[in-house]
């Protein structure tokens, strides 16, 4: 018998809409990776075995040097951090976080300094580093970036590919170059970049970071992916500050079985079907009063848009924060992306969503947006 878990332990039945949202619960498994993590469960393993594995053929799959996996993103940016300070020093590795004697800057543009639930400059700190922005909030230039690198106790630069990220867009791959001038090693943090991971490594960073539980749809779990130098460094973490962010078995053999679906997946076909779902959701959008709905890519590039709706305060039934708050208090609870709803605008993701959720969106949106 299959138990309903929501309605075992009386928990909120939720559309997600707001895209791979940690709060939400990120992603949805397929059930090929759901049985995999389930037969890990049931085993055991020689961890140190299942994670050169895990290294090789998670590097095949993503065409980098190395892998390894770790507990999550956030924390393979921590360790990546740890890394490029300790190497694989023993006395370093147990020393961190009191990095005394380390080179121990980790510099950033200031536009890259996103907040994914805590700062990322939180998570550098936690490495025993020290953040140091280069240039401002709107624009980071590479000059700029080379003027706060050219510094003798800098361990890394530290870049993010991520919508969250503001400002002009950096040219990643001259930032790269820049920095291996002078010898620091780069870091790039992709979370959600799965689907550009081999035009992240083309730009030569040393470590690029994605999650296995966003659009790769694994469980929760960090991939290290990169040199082999720096890769065994974070791997050497685990016996240091890494101990708490180790992978567990089951996130290992899922990511495992996320990566190998996505090798055999399709990917025009997949990204068409994430192109079907839009026209009929704009067309019948538009039909409120006040509301004017469209498509918007990307911005990091990857192959699906968002549909935008953009509410006229002055004719539409509610403002746009109005109908956030309604569609989250409703049952099922629905979930947008709010973030300039003040300005009058939210998004909707619908790669997570199935044709029912999103015909019971658009019959929600029809309840809360018709003119009586």
């Amino acid at each position: 018998m299959i138990v309903n878990i929501h309605d075992k332990y009386r928990l909120t039945h939720v559309i997600n809409m707001r895209g791979v949202f940690t709060p939400l619960g990120v992603s949805r498994s397929s059930i090929g990776v759901s049985n995999a993590v389930a037969h890990a469960l049931a085993e055991h393993f020689v961890i140190d075995e299942l994670q050169q594995i895990a290294s090789r053929k998670i590097a095949e799959f993503a065409g980098a040097e190395a892998a390894t996996v770790t507990h999550c993103t956030a924390s393979g940016v921590t360790l990546s951090v740890a890394a490029a300070m300790t190497g694989i020093s023993p006395q370093r590795i147990a020393a961190l976080p009191d990095s005394t004697g380390m080179q121990s800057r980790v510099v950033l543009p200031k536009s890259h300094s996103v907040n994914y639930g805590h700062p990322i400059e939180q998570a550098i700190r936690l490495a025993g580093a020290t953040p140091v922005f280069a240039g401002a909030k709107d624009q980071c230039t590479v000059t700029e970036l080379g003027q706060t690198v050219a510094h003798e106790d800098t361990c890394c630069l530290l870049l993010v590919s991520s919508r969250l990220v503001s400002g002009e867009p950096l040219d990643f791959a001259s930032a790269v170059s820049l920095a291996h001038k002078k010898g620091i090693p780069v870091i790039i943090d992709g979370a959600a970049q799965d689907r550009r991971i081999k035009e992240l490594l083309a730009t030569n960073a040393d470590i690029v970071l994605v999650s296995a539980q966003k659009y790769l749809a694994g469980p929760t779990a960090g991939l290290v992916l990169g040199s082999a130098s720096l890769v065994a460094a974070v791997r050497a973490q685990e016996k240091g500050i890494g101990r708490g962010m180790k992978a567990s078995k089951e996130a290992i053999i899922g990511a495992l079985a996320a990566c190998e679906e996505r090798s055999a997946e399709d990917a025009p076909a997949w990204a068409e079907m994430q192109a079907q779902k839009l026209p009929g959701f704009i067309e019948r959008a538009n039909a409120f009063h006040g509301v004017n709905a469209f498509t918007v890519p990307d911005q990091t590039g990857l192959p699906f848009e968002r549909v935008h709706l953009r509410i006229d305060p002055d004719t539409a039934k509610m403002t746009a924060s109005q109908l956030v708050a309604a569609l989250k208090e409703g049952t099922p609870s629905i979930w947008v992306m709010d973030q300039r709803a003040a300005e009058g605008e939210i998004a909707f993701e619908l790669v997570q969503s199935t044709p029912d959720e999103i015909e019971t969106v658009l019959e929600r949106l029809s309840d809360l947006l018709s003119k009586q």
